[in-house]
């Protein structure tokens, strides 16, 4: 009688939603019974609920993180899609409307059979969510490292299932509609030699080396000298034994270390910072800048690619955390932080920095993303065999949020060029034809 009961709250929830929601995919009850969120929606894709304790759960903990717990373990399920395909069926600003103008007497009624416990659903574990606390700043016991190993000693052999051949792990650079993602990240390791005019023989430093791309494309097919750090040991691995497949490893110092640990009396012609900034933090960015400024030769070129957030208008509110930061930051990114690009160019000119270039990506970064989800998703059962069906599932729904936050504007991604301010010439040419042609 209980599951009767249940049953039918359940079809006047989703009848409820379905009249305000309008989306074009279907819920699949625990019974096996679909329902459509809208009035023509298919049942192609469905959001299946595997008990009535899944509806217990959003019940008592009504978040976003919840949506994602639930998700990763399986509780609540999409099938016949990938997170991705499953958030463009819907409409996200009409969703957060239509929860919170739910009338709130009416949905307690409706949700109350749900409150007496029928099963268990599973929760994240620590592999899954980084659980312990994050210090702001080294000096207060921020362990960086821990951090970093979280995100990228997932598994060389797991990236490798969405990445391209070369591992790039940031956002492609494509020339047209028919550029493929490969090609696109060949591109993208061009661009960035080309935007810091490098020239045989010069030292570039490229901090956050990733599995080398950047790195081994410098050397051959510009002739610099290369240092490259990371704190990831599973990249370090990856990368010393490419360096010595191709080898250059005479033209790279490769290093597991903190870039803010580098010394030495001998700067660099060149700094790259390809999308490792985004790891920091933002009470770590002056010292960021700082130490790139010391490490630089006068007037030598700082390229500095990240991710960042689109400003609000009260900038007093912008390092407020939001559901989807809350989710980032305990699966994916933690200790992350992302700034804004006003941000970015006011600290560089405050501390020692010439801004000569900033070009927007955002659109190439909302495709590159959605290649990742795309192969990811098709090599799924090979993702789940590596690293467990949770830690798939998480990434799935990272993908799918990136992919649309960088669609729709919220996240945005830009490769700004600066140098190490002084006065008269900069070295550079007088026009950027050079770049695009």
């Amino acid at each position: 009688m209980a599951g009767d009961k249940r049953i039918e709250a359940a079809r006047r929830i989703v009848a409820e939603l379905a009249g305000k929601l309008q989306a074009d995919l279907s819920v699949e009850l625990w019974n096996g019974e679909v329902l459509p969120l809208g009035p023509n929606a298919r049942d192609d894709i469905r959001i299946r609920i595997a008990s009535p304790d899944v509806i217990r759960r959003l019940l008592l903990k009504p978040r976003l993180m919840t949506v994602y717990a639930l998700y990763a373990t399986g509780d609540l399920d999409i099938i016949g899609a990938a997170p991705l395909q499953a958030a463009e069926r819907w409409d996200h600003m009409k969703a957060l409307k239509m929860v919170r103008g739910l009338d709130k007497w009416w949905l307690a009624r409706n949700l109350l059979p749900f409150l007496f416990k029928s099963g268990t659903t599973g929760d994240l574990t620590a592999k899954d969510a980084y659980a312990a606390s994050v210090a702001s700043k080294p000096e207060a016991g921020r362990d960086d490292k821990a951090l970093i190993q979280f995100h990228y000693d997932v598994s060389n052999a797991f990236y490798g299932l969405f990445l391209d051949p070369e591992m790039v792990y940031s956002s492609a650079y494509f020339q047209d509609d028919e550029t493929t993602l490969d090609q696109a990240q060949i591109a993208k390791l061009d661009m960035i030699c080309r935007r810091l005019r490098l020239k045989p023989g010069e030292r570039l430093l490229d901090i956050g080396c990733g599995w080398g791309a950047l790195i081994c494309h410098a050397v051959r097919h510009y002739g610099v000298t290369v240092h490259g750090v990371t704190l990831s040991q599973a990249q370090f691995d990856y990368v010393s034994d490419k360096l010595a497949r191709l080898g250059i490893a005479d033209k790279v110092l490769l290093e597991l270390k903190d870039y803010r640990a580098i010394e030495g009396s001998e700067l660099y012609d060149k700094v790259s910072q390809i999308e490792m900034f985004e790891h920091l933090g933002i009470d770590n960015h002056d010292r960021h800048f700082l130490d790139i400024h010391r490490l630089l030769k006068p007037r030598g070129l700082y390229l500095h690619q990240a991710s960042t957030r689109r400003a609000t208008r009260d900038l007093s509110q912008f390092r407020k955390q939001t559901s989807y930061m809350k989710f980032i930051t305990t699966c994916i990114f933690p200790g992350g932080e992302l700034d804004h690009i006003g941000m970015t160019v006011t600290n560089l000119e405050r501390l020692g920095f010439e801004v000569h270039d900033v070009e927007n990506w955002r659109e190439h970064f909302s495709r590159t993303c959605r290649n990742w989800s795309d192969r990811l998703y098709a090599n799924r059962e090979a993702a789940i065999a590596e690293v467990g069906p949770e830690k798939t599932r998480l990434w799935l729904a990272y993908f799918a949020m990136t992919t649309l936050g960088f669609h729709r504007g919220p996240i945005l991604v830009f490769q700004t060029l600066a140098s190490k301010r002084r006065s008269g010439r900069s070295g550079l040419p007088w026009t950027r034809k050079d770049l695009y042609i």
